[in-house]
C-alpha cells in the first residue's frame, strides 16, 4: 500500500539504541505536546498527567528509578532525547470532571444549557469506581489511548520511540512525586533518533498477522 500513513507506520519500530547527540527540535516538541493534549478519552475525562523528561537532572532521576528492576530499559533514560511519563489518576472524582465539563462549555463544544445534563456522563466513571473511590483500571485505559496517538504522531514526524511498561511505578512515584501530583506512572515512552548501525531492531520488516486473521468485516 502506497499511502503515506502506512509508509510511516511501516517505518515505525521500537528503538533499542538512541543517539545522544541528536535532540528533538522545539518545533517538533510543540507538535508532540499538542498531539498529547488532543488525545481522546472516554467522556473527555482526560484523567492523566504527562511528564516530559528533558533536562539532564530529570534524566538522572529517571535513570535512578531503574535501580531495582527493568535495567534493560535504563539506558534509554539518558540516551533518548526525551522520555514521556504517562500517568493516570487513580481516583478520578466527579469534582475533577467538573473542570473538564467547564472546558466543554468555554470552548464552545457544549452549549451552556446542556452543562448539567452532560455531568451525567460521569456515570461511566462511577461504573468503574470501587467503594474506596479507586477507578485506576478505567483511567489507565485512557492513558493508553493517548499513548497510541503519540506513537502515531512520532511516526509521522520520523522520530523513533520505545514504549516501556518495564518501569518501576513505585520509584517513579518517589522521584517525580511533585510533577505527578498523585498520578501513577506505569508506562513511559522514550523518544529520539536511533544509532542505526548499533540498533539491532532497525530496518527489520514488520512481523504482523495478516489482516484477515485480526479483522472481521460483517
Amino acid at each position: 500500500m502506497s499511502h503515506q500513513i502506512i509508509k510511516d507506520l511501516h517505518n515505525r519500530y521500537t528503538a533499542k539504541k538512541y543517539d545522544t547527540s541528536k535532540r528533538i527540535s522545539s518545533a517538533d516538541l510543540d507538535v508532540i505536546k499538542e498531539a498529547i493534549r488532543l488525545s481522546a478519552s472516554s467522556i473527555n475525562s482526560q484523567p492523566w498527567k504527562f511528564v516530559l523528561v528533558e533536562s539532564d537532572e530529570a534524566k538522572q532521576r529517571l535513570h535512578d528509578t531503574f535501580s531495582n528492576k527493568h535495567q534493560f530499559n535504563q539506558l534509554h533514560a539518558k540516551e533518548a532525547s526525551h522520555t514521556l511519563l504517562l500517568a493516570y489518576d487513580p481516583k478520578f472524582t466527579k469534582e475533577k470532571f467538573v473542570k473538564r465539563v467547564d472546558v466543554e462549555v468555554s470552548s464552545g463544544h457544549l452549549p451552556a444549557q446542556l452543562r448539567e445534563s452532560f455531568m451525567g456522563a460521569y456515570a461511566f466513571a462511577e461504573m468503574n469506581t470501587d467503594e474506596n473511590g479507586y477507578n485506576g483500571s478505567w483511567t489507565k485505559a485512557q492513558v493508553y489511548l493517548a499513548l497510541g496517538n503519540i506513537m502515531h504522531t512520532l511516526a509521522r514526524l520520523n522520530i523513533a520511540s520505545t514504549p516501556m511498561e518495564g518501569v518501576d511505578p513505585e520509584l517513579i512515584g518517589e522521584k517525580f512525586s511533585e510533577e505527578l501530583d498523585g498520578h501513577i506512572c506505569e508506562v513511559a515512552l522514550a523518544m529520539g533518533y536511533p544509532v542505526e548501525e548499533e540498533d539491532w531492531n532497525f530496518g527489520k520488516p514488520k512481523a504482523r498477522l495478516p489482516v484477515e486473521d485480526i479483522i472481521a468485516t460483517v
